[in-house]
């Protein structure tokens, strides 16, 4: 009760620090909004947000920055109701590369794209438990906030207009066009917050007890950023942004409980026990040092003859934890830690990209052609850590190799209207689009994963490979690429002045898999100036990626002293095929839509219902390492196989759900100009069908393909419903931003429904003031997560190491509040 009241004052303390900014007001605000005209989902020329047959949401370049995060996905996260961010930890590289997701879709089943054409996807598969197992997605935070002029987000699907991946929908990052101008902007902020604690009791015998509450000050964040348009010729740009941040690990770990060290000769505890730092985990946020290069460029070269390209580099650095191992742990070795260990994982990822195209007129006909290639690479060292199997000679750190993607586009589109008698010309969109990807896995050095022939003291074999994160043997190792090539017709028109229609087909031919055929109808009837209904049918598809074709780790466990390779295998290889596995197919969906668009001037109000089913998503099987698997797969001739999964086709969803958004500029004369948003998404899926093998189904008993925890993950892992409202306020040289975010229950699936464990619906507060020292000098103080909401607190039956007291599937992470304060200077 004490630390409740505590942590309230303390709120309430920011808030009206806040509030009392607002306060000053001297001179009116001025109003000076115009139709937004976007690009994404249509191929019509000065097509406004609200004029479009689908949902599309447009976040500025202020709305990015009038937050406390620098990170793209956080600040869309925000913005967004049906998008989500759910920050896990103890997740090996997925606490590097985290993925972000639409409308409760998978992460890859989002089409991102940068001024219109693909961007390249990340090299990481997520593989462990949280949201987005099985997939490898676009990692957005490599992408600087000060490149970006706006962000659009088609919340509809778009595979007929774009291609794979584009079912959930589109995120389009616009870039900024600037041949003058810009601007630097300095970020410092940290987590000041408590948490409460759920500890286990101690061992029988022991003396240790563990505090209540735990209060931190941690997660020091310092942002570097700054854009500048330059000129290029009479009428061309050069647009270069960069970034620089350097981020403290958060540090959420509970109370070790565990006995932490053998006992002594006479059977008592060692005395250390009493003394030693039982808040011995990283749980939370990366230690992270990430620096950006963005560069936009444009110019006309007369006769309607245009270039344009744009390149990036990112490189990030990060640190974060597994499981701490006690000094008793039979994985240790005391003499190298005598107090224990705790693993780190230190993974580099380097991002580029370069798209280079040119625009001219070729008749009639508006033509574009661009070359595109970006590259994600991902490199594991692991610290702190040894291969017990090697003995007191184990060295502490380890390089554990790692995989990469790239992906080249070539794109050729050409864009005409004609007059064929309707209300408005026909707009006419055909082109073609050939992609090359590639996909390498590098191995490890030998000492990351082999075997040393250490035995315990038991006389079983030790552990092999370093501790956390086993590295990538030769035998895994593959360098494959694929290529893909198809072609789409778009046509759209105003068949009344009140009808609105367009119709898409795409056909695409992958060389691994096959063919993939689109198709999409929409349309959209204003029945006055004030209402309009609009909606779409749709086919979509989403290609297997190549990381899900060939990623493959394996570990050796042993067995009753015999050891066993426990496989990730490709779905091709021979080991997977006797279980059941098959090459991967396309995913497919089914996408019904139908919305409202309402304006009462200057109010607007969208209503968008839909409906996505999906069959043969691809999933990441369970780890079938069972008794019966191991005797099955060696009576198919593989010996020294203990089992493993794979990655297959055959979990139908439905997910029906429905958006809402109500925008409200208000002049308030002498009160300043207000921006009011209400946004609200409600979504459900169910999963109607999950994959079987004959192979499988044949054993006594049989094993689980998906099982009942992987299930819960996609129908309740992610909130049922998501409500936000912003309040933006401008007077003179004053600002505010207040925003709050109300997140719906999720379920943390356990082995058992006895272990499932309900997080209840929560409400976070942002706050932030704006003041404008000089019309180029500005400062900003704010604060997220205002009054330091957590989700519940595990109980220690299923937080038994004491590491992990909140689950990875609450939706708005479990960091507490941050506090921050920002400079932007414009030139």
């Amino acid at each position: 009760m004490q630390r409740t009241r505590k942590k309230t004052v303390l709120a309430l303390s920011i808030a009206a620090m806040f509030s009392g900014t607002a306060l000053a007001q001297e001179t009116v605000a001025t109003e000076g909004s115009t139709a937004t005209v976007v690009v994404t989902g249509t191929r019509v020329a000065n097509r406004s947000a609200l004029d479009t047959s689908a949902a599309v949401d447009i976040i500025s370049a202020d709305t990015l920055k009038n937050t406390g995060t620098t990170e793209m996905n956080q600040a869309l996260s925000v913005a967004l109701p049906s998008l989500n961010f759910p920050r896990p930890s103890l997740t090996d590289g997925t606490d590097t590369i985290r993925p972000a997701t639409l409308r409760g879709m998978a992460p890859d089943q989002t089409l991102v794209l940068v001024n219109s054409k693909r961007r390249h996807a990340s090299s990481l598969v997520n593989l462990n438990g949280s949201v987005g197992r099985g997939s490898a997605a676009v990692d957005m935070n490599t992408i600087p906030t000060a490149i970006v002029k706006n962000i659009e987000v088609l919340r509809d699907g778009a595979a007929a207009q774009y291609g794979s991946d584009a079912i959930s929908g589109v995120i389009n990052l616009r870039l900024r066009t600037d041949r003058d101008g810009g601007e630097a902007s300095v970020t410092y902020g940290a987590r000041i917050t408590e948490y409460e604690l759920w500890n286990d009791a101690a061992p029988a015998g022991g003396t240790w007890t563990g505090p209540a509450s735990r209060e931190r000050t941690d997660g020091h964040s310092t942002t570097v950023s700054a854009w500048k348009g330059l000129p290029w010729g009479e009428s061309g740009h050069v647009t270069i942004a960069a970034e620089y941040k350097d981020q403290s690990r958060t540090e959420r770990g509970g109370y070790d409980m565990r006995q932490q060290y053998p006992r002594l000769a006479n059977g008592a505890f060692d005395p250390r026990e009493n003394t030693i730092d039982r808040f011995n985990a990283w749980y939370g946020d990366p230690e992270m040092q990430q620096a950006t290069l963005f560069a936009n460029a444009g110019n006309d070269l007369g006769n309607g003859t245009r270039v344009y390209g744009w390149a990036s580099y990112q490189n990030r650095e990060a640190r974060s934890s597994g499981y701490f191992r006690p000094a008793q742990d039979a994985r240790n070795i005391l003499s190298i830690y005598p107090d224990g260990f705790l693993p780190v994982i230190a993974p580099t990822v380097d991002d580029f990209s370069a798209t280079g195209g040119i625009t001219w007129t070729l008749g009639n006909w508006d033509m574009d052609a661009s070359l595109g290639y970006g590259k994600n690479k991902m490199r594991f060292e692991i610290q702190n850590t040894l291969n017990r199997s090697i003995g007191p000679s184990s060295k502490t750190v380890f390089n554990a190799g790692g995989f990469s993607y790239d992906q080249l586009v070539f794109n050729l589109t050409g864009v005409r209207t004609l007059d064929v008698g309707l209300s408005s010309p026909l707009n006419i969109a055909v082109g073609t689009e050939v992609r090359r990807e590639g996909y390498k896995l590098f191995a490890g050095e030998p000492d990351s994963w082999r075997y040393g022939g250490e035995t315990l003291a038991n006389g079983t074999p030790a552990a092999p490979g370093a501790q956390v994160f086993p590295g990538f043997r030769p035998a895994n190792e593959i360098d494959t690429h694929r290529s893909a090539a198809g072609a789409f017709v778009d046509l759209e028109a105003n068949i009344t002045p009140q009808l609105l229609a367009s119709v898409a087909v795409r056909a695409e031919h992958y060389s691994d898999y096959g063919n993939s055929l689109a198709g999409k109808l929409s349309g959209r009837y204003d029945f006055s100036k004030s209402f309009a209904l609009r909606g779409s049918l749709q086919n979509g598809f989403r290609a297997p990626s190549p990381q899900q074709q060939n990623f493959t780790s394996t570990s050796t466990n042993f067995i009753n002293g015999v050891p066993y390779e426990i496989t990730t295998f490709k779905p091709t290889d021979p080991v997977a095929v006797a279980l059941g596995a098959k090459p991967l197919d396309a995913e497919k969906s089914v996408n019904l839509s139908l919305g409202a668009v309402l304006r009462f001037d200057p109010v607007s109000v969208t209503i968008d219902a839909y409906r996505i089913k999906i069959r043969d998503r691809i999933i990441l099987s369970e780890n079938l390492t069972q008794a019966n698997v191991r005797d099955y797969i060696v009576a198919q001739g593989f010996v020294g196989v203990g089992g493993g999964r794979f990655f297959i086709n055959g979990v139908d969803t439905t997910t029906e759900g429905v958006d809402i958004v109500l925008n409200w500029p208000i002049n308030a004369g002498a009160a300043g100009r207000f921006d009011a948003t209400l946004a609200g998404n409600v979504n459900r899926t169910e999963v109607t069908k999950v994959p079987v093998t004959a192979q499988l189904a044949a054993l006594q008993p049989a094993p689980v393909l998906f099982d009942r925890a992987n299930i819960i993950a996609l129908e309740e892992g992610q909130p049922k419903n998501k409500f936000s409202a912003n309040l933006n306020w401008k007077l003179g040289s004053w600002g505010a931003t207040a925003r709050v975010t109300r997140y719906g229950k999720t379920m943390t699936p356990g082995t058992t429904a006895a272990f499932d464990f309900p997080l209840a619906a929560q409400t976070v507060v942002d706050l932030e003031a704006r003041y404008a020292l000089t019309r180029k000098l500005s400062l900003a103080l704010g604060a997220d997560n205002v009054f330091d909401r957590y989700p519940e607190t595990l109980p220690p039956a299923l937080n038994t190491t004491g590491n992990t007291p909140f689950s990875n599937y609450s939706p708005f992470g479990r960091s507490g509040r941050f506090v921050y304060m920002r400079a932007n200077y414009g030139f």
